[in-house]
């Protein structure tokens, strides 16, 4: 075998791996933007299939994402207050994480996920910058986008305080939630076999499927998708759950304020004179 044979394996090698990743966040799409389900579920079993086909590693990796992705297709994760739904919910986004991770830990035997809360790291200016801008960009843009689509509805109207505190631990547990599996789970695997640009595309495409089904729906895309990949580029940079979580937490507080006054104009005042 000559090198330019060697060089066109490894080539279709890397384009077969990268079609198997793209068939997992194809998977995603339908099993929580579309609910074409039994038909994610076969597209998954496939592009997992892909991943053991174009390397061992890659098919590991990949099968610990869509062991995530099989767990949260269990439930419906649309927004629902009610102490059953809600502790549901709570329990299947849990297992997503802990189940990849106890086996990539007890199982694979290496320490592929982690959650590294402290880096040692500074952070780069730019990105302190931006979770200062965060807040801002979300007053200004969240309540436009909840009220003008009409995807607050996606959300319950809530009535009373104790109704309240369960949407804002709901909005909090889901905000870090989505970090550690989309970012600590999803992009870190990714990250081991193709470049940045290319493992932040996958998982912000499973990152916006799944707030498609949470609520963010019409439009809700040209704003999840961004934010997704800015988020993965954010860890990409600095490595660091903290920063990205801190983030997504200021903007989560934003999003509970604006949809608690897309419901009842009467809460957050604050946001009456941008979104009507």
């Amino acid at each position: 075998m000559t090198a330019d044979d060697d060089a066109a394996a490894a080539r279709d090698h890397r384009l077969l791996g990268l079609l198997a990743a793209a068939g997992v966040s194809l998977s995603a799409v339908l099993l929580f933007g579309v609910h074409a389900r039994p038909l994610g579920h076969v597209v998954l079993a496939a592009a997992l299939a892909l991943g053991f086909a174009a390397g061992r590693e890659l098919g590991k990796d990949v099968l610990l994402i869509g062991l995530g992705l099989a767990i949260i297709s269990t439930t419906s994760v649309e927004a629902d207050l009610d102490w059953g739904p809600f502790l549901r919910i709570g329990a299947v986004l849990l297992l997503a994480v802990v189940v990849p991770f106890a086996v990539d830990r007890w199982v694979y035997r290496r320490r592929a996920i982690r959650f590294p809360w402290r880096t040692g790291e500074r952070w780069p200016t730019v990105d302190k910058w931006y979770m200062v801008a965060v807040p801002v960009i979300g007053w200004l843009v969240l309540p436009w986008y909840f009220i003008r689509s009409g995807a607050y509805v996606n959300w319950p109207s809530i009535d009373d305080a104790a109704e309240t505190a369960r949407f804002f631990v709901g909005v909090n547990a889901v905000g870090t939630w989505d970090e550690l599996f989309f970012i600590c789970v999803c992009f870190a695997l990714l990250l081991r076999h193709f470049p940045v640009w290319q493992a932040n595309l996958l998982q912000a495409t499973i990152f916006a499927s799944f707030l498609w089904e949470l609520g963010y729906r019409e439009w809700g895309p040209l704003l999840t998708f961004p934010f997704a990949l800015i988020q993965g580029a954010i860890f990409a940079r600095t490595r660091s759950l903290t920063l990205v979580l801190i983030v997504h937490l200021l903007f989560d507080a934003i999003v509970f304020m604006a949809i608690m006054h897309a419901h009842n104009p009467s809460r957050f005042g604050v946001f009456s004179l941008l979104a009507r």
